[in-house]
């Protein structure tokens, strides 16, 4: 299934920690506010005054444990952190690692004004887990430069005269920088506009001084989908001038050219995007068509700077200087070509996953197929295939028989948003900044056994899907370690499909399936052989194979050295883009890169809304000086 190599952190069970049920079984949840507010008085101080040894003893120290799965596991404490203490988004597992990072930065940091956030103490009882019990709180603090919010989970250990309170889970992330704020709400732009906006925008948009040479901006932005213009306002309301390089003809074009019926999968409590959210008379599922105009609005509104049908023909970075050298190409609207020259201190790639570049495998005899072979990005309407006998290769989002080569994990939307988003991303939530938070303050590896729980929950809700599937030879899963989808999407970005219909098709036989382990033996000039001898005969064959990975085209862009630079930049197991280092963080993502000024951004509408944040604040602070480093160990 995954290569991905996931360690056995078990949830923190009153078993394991030593702690008789009896000894909290008084617990109310108004005690969760005495017990946080304690442990803070104690946490905040040793923060400010830098004293790591009076910090970590309120930190839970490591012992032996068994996860779930019956496996040997360390119990231990985890301190993730964005960009608050390190610069960096890392994930600290373990006393001794946690505490080399508050030896290393706290001082330099200078952590202040941690208190805890009113009203967000909350007791939780994990009840599918059995026996764990922990108490959440918000808090906020602030260091030298900016200001940052954090959660914490509180576990019961033996101490004296009864139970003492130690954090299982620590999250700090920063929220802003102190003496650049965002020029939003009260800060807000409030100068009255008589006549001159339209000739304002004009000018802004042309990146021309006044003698007509190129005005150069501080940031190129590479795609004009949701990553590179939620990043571009984060960066336009932090006053940093960022232009947003776009090939297509009009913003939103990336999901106008996709399949007629496409529709997002995830929600629109999921998918609100940055200053501008989604009104409350859109649907829940997003057509792709809707999105796109969406986007074109949302760039105009935000009024950022996107020059579209234009193409990066050469992009290298000074190696003196450092700064990027970018040549563009646009076509203007008037058909003239308008060739430019830029210098910038940062280029941001946000093309998406694999740029979209498919990934089609060579087969032997593809070149005698007399029929038609496309990539599911070529897929436009099932009607250009009506009375033709189709295959499709793959079995996961982009669906006629289908050929399965491996297992994959199935979700159904209905029930899994429920699961999943329970008491988050819903109707009537906390906003989603908070909601954004929550989600983040649980590490990756951390939280596998968490997520196995409310899987395991989920395929309860889904059997009959799930046994449909299987008695037509439908071969499911249900993840790494039972986790469900989201190791699966880090780690190789497929091997899961979340299922609005595709899956009753084919436990009804409307879509046939083909099981073949083995792949594809080779093509002949009417259909395919597999290695047991069966064949299928086909008029077109549609490979739902996936996109090229994003260091290929990071290589393609930038040069081939550039990817091997990251990697030479970072300890190993931490460089290079896509996938999972060895803390559970994405490689490369939303943080330095190892590449001075080169950054890359992706990800959905809501990992953009969350992450393009931090991706500002990291820019923000590097153009006004104020940037120290991210953290070396």
């Amino acid at each position: 299934m995954s290569t991905l190599k996931v360690p056995n952190y078990p949830l923190p069970s009153l078993s394991l920690l030593g702690v008789n049920a009896a000894a909290i079984s008084s617990l109310e949840a108004t005690s969760a506010g005495s017990i946080a507010q304690a442990w803070f008085a104690k946490f905040g101080p040793a923060l400010q005054s830098g004293d790591v040894k009076a910090a970590t003893a309120l930190i839970l120290p490591t012992s032996d444990a068994q996860g779930s799965d019956g496996q040997p596991g360390t119990l231990l404490a985890h301190w993730r952190d964005q960009l608050a203490l390190t610069w960096d988004f890392r994930t600290f597992s373990g006393l001794p690692k946690i505490t080399a990072a508050l030896e290393a930065r706290l001082a330099s940091t200078g952590f202040k004004n941690v208190h805890l956030a009113p009203g967000t103490a909350n007791l939780e009882r994990i009840d599918e887990a059995g026996d764990v019990v922990w108490v959440s709180a918000h808090f906020v603090f602030e260091t030298t430069v900016a200001k940052g919010t954090g959660i914490v989970r509180l576990v019961p250990v033996p101490g004296a005269g009864g139970v003492e309170w130690k954090a299982h889970t620590i999250y700090t992330t920063l929220s802003s920088l102190t003496d650049f704020p965002e020029h939003s709400g009260s800060l807000r732009n409030d100068e009255p506009n008589h006549g001159l906006w339209a000739g304002q925008r004009a000018a802004a948009l042309e990146y021309r001084n006044e003698d007509g040479t190129s005005r150069n901006p501080q940031v190129l932005v590479i795609g004009a989908g949701q990553s590179g213009l939620e990043v571009a306002a984060r960066l336009k309301y932090l006053s940093v001038d960022a232009l947003i390089v776009e090939r297509n003809k009009r913003v939103g074009d990336n999901w106008r050219g996709r399949y007629e019926a496409l529709c997002l999968h995830d929600t629109v409590w999921y998918d609100h995007m940055p200053y501008i959210p989604f009104p409350p008379t859109w649907p829940v599922y997003t057509p792709a068509q809707k999105l796109a105009n969406w986007l074109e609005f949302y760039a105009d509104s935000l009024e950022l700077n996107v020059w579209t049908s234009t193409n990066i023909t050469s992009a290298k970075q000074d190696p003196q200087t450092k700064k990027w050298h970018v040549s563009v190409t646009r076509t203007t609207d008037a058909g003239v070509e308008d060739k430019r020259d830029f210098v910038v201190n940062h280029v941001v790639f946000a093309c998406g996953v694999g740029a979209g570049a498919p990934t089609t495998p060579v087969i032997e005899g593809m070149d005698t197929f007399r029929g038609q072979i496309l990539h599911s990005t070529q897929h436009k309407s099932a009607r250009d295939h009506l009375g033709k006998k189709v295959v499709v290769i793959g079995a996961c989002t982009s669906d006629v028989t289908m050929v399965q080569r491996g297992s994959t994990y199935i979700m159904s939307t209905k029930n899994g948003w429920d699961v999943l988003f329970k008491g988050g991303y819903v109707e009537g939530g906390p906003p989603v900044d908070i909601v954004d938070r929550v989600v983040a303050s649980m590490p990756h590896f951390m939280a596998v056994d968490y997520q196995a729980i409310r899987v395991r929950k989920l395929a309860e809700l889904d059997k009959d899907l799930i046994d449909g599937l299987n008695k037509v030879g439908f071969r499911t899963n249900l993840g790494i370690k039972d986790s469900g989808f989201g190791l699966l999407a880090w780690s190789k970005l497929g091997g899961y499909y979340l299922d609005v219909g595709a899956s009753a098709l084919i436990s009804k036989g409307a879509i046939k399936l083909h099981p073949a382990p083995n792949g594809i033996s080779h093509f002949t000039p009417t259909g395919l052989v597999f290695p047991d001898g069966t064949t299928l005969d086909a008029d077109v064959v549609l490979f739902a194979t996936g996109l090229g990975s994003p260091e290929a085209q990071f290589d393609r862009t930038f040069g081939e050295h550039v990817v091997k630079e990251m990697y030479a930049a970072n300890k190993p197991g931490y460089g290079g883009v896509g996938g999972l280092d060895k803390e559970g963080e994405i490689r490369g993502a939303w943080r330095p890169t190892g590449v001075q000024g080169l950054w890359y951004m992706f990800g959905n509408l809501a990992l953009c809304r969350f992450h393009s944040n931090h991706m500002a604040l990291q820019i923000k602070a590097m153009e006004e000086g104020i940037y120290s480093g991210k953290y070396e160990d």
